[in-house]
């Protein structure tokens, strides 16, 4: 089981004063950040375990499905929705490809 992410101590972007702090807030965001992508590749690598066909890797409904969820939540979060769909569309593509390797290498 994986444990709950923790994200190290960082300024508030409200009260950083200068570029050292939110540097500081920026790299501790994205190694928390990279925990939970490593997190989402295991889920992708089980999929690829699951799955009985090739075929039925990619999944244009499930892709859509998951922008549609992400862009309502990053408008809950106040994120930009010109940030989260290409980056999600992105991490998507990427895990698709991952998912097809380890379908292949599992199966070989």
């Amino acid at each position: 089981m994986t444990a709950l992410i923790s994200i190290d101590p960082r300024t508030p972007p409200e009260d950083c004063a200068d570029m050292s702090q939110v540097r500081e807030g920026v790299d501790a965001l994205d190694r928390a950040l990279v925990t939970l992508l490593a997190e989402r590749q295991r889920y992708m690598e089980a999929a690829a375990r699951i799955k009985p066909s090739r075929d039925v890797v990619h999944d244009d409904w499930r892709i859509e499905d998951v922008v549609a969820k992400v862009l309502a939540a990053s408008e809950d979060a106040g994120l930009s929705p010109a940030i989260a769909e290409p980056v999600w569309r992105k991490l998507i593509a990427q895990c698709i490809a991952h998912e097809f390797g380890v379908w292949d290498r599992i199966r070989s």
